[in-house]
């Protein structure tokens, strides 16, 4: 192995992920004032909507809507579990596996492996910068 090529490569390494943490540090300090910006218009227009109680705006810029939206977070998830399960309505819930608890799982478990999971798996690379003190 050539240290000197790895020294240099993984210096080269921590540079450029410093150089993206920062710009990605510039980014979001930049997006959240507009962010916050959007979120002003957006209350003043659901303002103006509400007091009108309209559904719909037509401007020479844009159509404005007005809509209701819902989010739901249980605080029992055995009881949601148990009502999906009860009623099969699994289309409820994302369809997304956790990846650390499934290979736990297939680990404890390797007779239980389902057909059609697909399992990606590669090499990648860490690196750590070494303390300075």
């Amino acid at each position: 192995m050539d240290d000197k090529a790895m020294d240099e490569l993984s210096a080269k390494y921590i540079e450029i992920r410093t150089a993206r943490e920062h710009l990605q540090h510039e980014h979001e300090a930049k997006d959240a004032v507009l962010a916050e910006q959007m979120t002003e218009v957006e209350s003043k227009m659901l303002d103006v909507m509400n007091s009108a109680n309209a559904v719909s705006v037509s401007t020479k810029n844009a159509t404005v809507m007005r809509r209701v939206s819902s989010r739901y977070n249980p605080t029992n998830w055995d009881s949601v579990y148990e009502m999906i399960a009860r009623h099969g309505a699994f289309g409820v819930l994302h369809k997304r596996v956790h990846d650390t608890n499934m290979k736990q799982f297939l680990e404890e478990h390797p007779d239980e492996y389902p057909a059609g999971l697909n399992v990606e798996t590669r090499y990648t690379i860490v690196v750590r910068r070494k303390s300075t003190i």
